[in-house]
């Protein structure tokens, strides 16, 4: 009798140890919109690569999934000076990096590693800088350089960072995409071989996942972390499918060739209605869509110019066309409602006529011609990019403005709007903190405008400056409010949507929660 059920005892923990690899030995599949730029996270700010990398690296504090209060993660604690100028970070102990084809890590996680990734941003004569030159947009957009006095190793657990001005949300940096924690090691390595470009296309974090192969427009393939210092995953193999047409991906979707997609358009729901074995998931996000002005070259440099162009745009007939279920907001600021420091005085307008009128007095009365250039990739701010162009094309000819409707490629629309060779361009931004100043400085301020292109307003830049050393909220609030007045006066953007961000998920994915900016993290994410 005891060895009968000694046997059956047995069967069951073999049985159990077989179910438990069945689960691990399922594969997680993520229908991508886009594929990464590349894999070293600092060096770019698209939702399209941070999703990637976001499994790989890992910063000092991470954002709570499903909001955005700060925890920590390869920080154990931190601490702020009263005078918000000095953090301080004691590291977590027990942190491996990658182990990969092309390289083995001899030690763990350090204040080296901090020390040498933040370095890269502020520092253009750090030999490895020397040896691979590269702008890291976000830092740089942030004014990280000009900001940050130094960075103190205080010993091999313990870092300093030491501020030139008060930043009240400067620990909210450390949890933001770009501050995912490279391995000195591994760089030091690269340096050596004079490979250090590999950087961007062969990465080393320390997340729950490891870079094993890629194939642009095609397939990201990443396998769990086996040294991870968190939970093991359950899931072993997780594999980014790209596909750019939207259509295609709900389609892997309902075949199960995907378990999750990126964002989806709102006309794509219905073909998921009545499915018992999809849900979606939604949440009215912190975004907003926008057309961006060259503010480099005429005839967009021109103040009347812009705001003729934007009040020339009817947003209520585009918002039929693109928004049919209604589930997306107007944009007239910079940030949506829910932020506090939103100005809600401010008002869109559209007023054909008097957009005549203001093109005849910036010496247009004959109208212009202009590049209006659609995005290439499906945002659930801006569904249909190409769509969009024709709409605003239509509402420009009636005021005498011939639009030429351009595209590229996403990594190259991408390049050629950096480097000014537009008039007008459709973007789109996604807030972390759900702080003003995460839409604010990374993308109007004047350290994001080395180059003339985007915006940069003194008056503006020292009402965001100073609101970012206010730590009483009400005066931080003033400080937006001022600060919105000129951006809508100056208007560097034509402000478009606010949407709710729709993902869809199969039944069988356990551990899944939407994050507020519409960002992918599979850690502890599974197929039953």
């Amino acid at each position: 009798m005891t060895s009968a059920l000694s046997h059956l005892r047995c069967g069951a923990t073999v049985l159990a140890l077989l179910l438990a690899l069945a689960v691990q030995a399922k594969p997680l599949v993520y229908c991508a919109d886009a594929s990464p730029e590349g894999f070293d996270s600092g060096l770019w700010d698209s939702t399209s690569t941070s999703n990637a990398t976001n499994q790989i690296f890992q910063g000092l504090i991470a954002f709570r999934r499903g909001g955005t209060e700060l925890e920590p993660q390869l920080a154990t604690a931190w601490q702020i000076s009263p005078d918000a100028r000095t953090f301080t970070f004691t590291l977590r102990r027990g942190v491996n990096f990658h182990k990969t084809a092309y390289f083995t890590p001899t030690r763990q996680f350090s204040a080296d590693d901090v020390v040498f990734t933040f370095q890269r941003f502020i520092d253009p004569q750090q030999p490895f800088n020397r040896a691979y030159p590269a702008t890291f947009v976000y830092p740089q957009n942030l004014g990280l350089a000009k900001l940050i006095e130094g960075i103190d190793k205080l010993d091999d657990y313990t870092v300093r960072f030491r501020l030139r001005s008060a930043n009240v949300t400067f620990a909210s940096y450390f949890a933001m995409s770009f501050a995912g924690i490279q391995s000195a090691e591994y760089a030091a390595q690269l340096l050596k071989t004079g490979k250090a470009s590999q950087i961007n296309n062969q990465p080393v974090g320390t997340g729950p996942f490891r870079f094993k192969s890629y194939a642009k427009d095609d397939v990201l393939r990443l396998e769990a972390h086996p040294d991870y210092w968190g939970s093991k995953q359950p899931t072993t193999a997780l594999i980014f499918s790209i596909a750019r047409e939207p259509n295609v991906r709900v389609q892997k979707l309902m075949a199960g060739e995907c378990q999750i997609t990126a964002p989806i358009r709102d006309v794509d729901l219905s073909s998921l209605q009545g499915r018992t074995d999809i849900s979606v998931q939604q949440i009215q996000a912190l975004n907003v869509s926008y057309l961006s002005f060259n503010m480099r070259k005429a005839p967009t440099n021109i103040r009347e110019v812009r705001e003729a162009l934007d009040i020339a745009v009817d947003r209520d007939a585009i918002f039929k066309a693109l928004f049919p279920r209604g589930d997306a907001m107007q944009a007239v600021s910079a940030f949506p409602p829910v932020i506090p420091g939103y100005n809600k005085r401010l008002k869109n307008e559209y007023n054909p006529e008097r957009a005549r009128a203001l093109l005849a007095k910036a010496g247009f009365a004959k109208g212009l011609d202009i590049d209006l250039w659609a995005l290439p990739v499906v945002r659930p701010t801006n569904p249909n990019g190409q769509l969009m162009a024709q709409l605003i094309q239509q509402d420009w000819a009636r005021i005498g403005v011939n639009a030429h409707i351009k595209t590229y490629e996403w990594g190259e629309y991408l390049k050629r709007a950096n480097n000014g060779e537009h008039d007008v361009y459709m973007s789109g931004w996604s807030g972390d903190n759900g702080d003003a100043d995460d839409f604010l400085t990374p993308n109007l301020s004047c350290a994001a405008n080395k180059t003339g292109i985007k915006f940069c307003n003194k008056e503006f830049d020292r009402l965001i400056d100073e609101a970012r050393a206010t730590p009483d909220p009400q005066k931080r609030i003033a400080l937006y409010e001022q600060a919105q007045e000129i951006f809508k006066r100056e208007r560097p953007w034509i402000t478009m949507a606010h949407s709710t961000i729709y993902i869809p998920v199969r039944k069988d994915v356990q551990g899944f929660v939407m994050a507020p900016n519409g960002s992918m993290d599979f850690e502890n994410v599974y197929r039953k």
